[in-house]
């Protein structure tokens, strides 16, 4: 006779939550605190079009220039190294070109050549003057006179580059080829000076 064998039900132990249970200190977040920021008000004569922040860029880059065709001639009289000084004075010859096609551009424009502080360009020559006057003639001041002027030639590719771009989108023909031929005057002096730096002068600052 057949036994019937019941099969034992299935125990299941009664789960454990595995969650943990974390204070709320633990999870708040700090109050954040409100930014200080504000949105900087127009001035009245503010730019309202690409064409008169372009106009602004030109006169700004103008009193650069200007500017710095002054103080090259004390940074050439400070530099020892000769690949250095040879650099510096044909520099200056550059940027007087430089100057000039400014004028072209204004004068592309219909507008008077005008010049206007540039503050960047004031803290950078600042920068240049102080370099010189915390260091001791020879390499070591040969190595800042090149940091400082390289520091004035990144500012003056960002800004030319910034300006032939402008040009192009108002089609500015006769200015966009006037900036591109300064822009790249100023790229090939900044490579000059590298390797006037890497061609052991900044060994002999060491």
């Amino acid at each position: 006779m057949a036994t019937n064998t019941a099969t034992p039900k299935k125990t299941t132990a009664p789960k454990t939550s595995t969650k943990t249970t974390t204070s709320k200190t633990a999870t708040s977040k700090a109050p954040a605190t409100k930014s200080k920021a504000k949105k900087v008000p127009a001035k009245k004569d503010a730019a309202k079009k690409l064409e008169d922040l372009f106009e602004d860029g030109l006169k700004d880059i103008y009193w650069a220039e200007k500017a710095l065709l002054k103080a090259l001639p004390k940074m050439e009289k400070n530099a020892t190294d000769k690949k250095l000084k040879t650099a510096i004075t044909n520099h200056i010859a550059e940027t007087k070109n430089q100057v000039k096609r400014l004028e072209d551009c204004f004068s592309a424009l219909g507008k008077k050549a005008e010049a206007e502080k540039c503050d960047a360009m004031q803290g950078l020559l600042d920068e240049g003057k102080s370099i010189m006057e915390e260091t001791e003639p020879g390499a070591v001041r040969d190595a800042g006179i090149i940091a400082a002027s390289q520091k004035i030639e990144h500012y003056e590719i960002a800004t030319y580059g910034t300006l032939a771009a402008f040009a192009k989108v108002m089609k500015e023909k006769r200015c966009l080829k006037n900036l591109l031929e300064t822009l790249e005057e100023e790229k090939q002096c900044d490579d000059l000076l590298s390797s006037i730096a890497d061609t052991n002068l900044n060994t002999k600052a060491k």
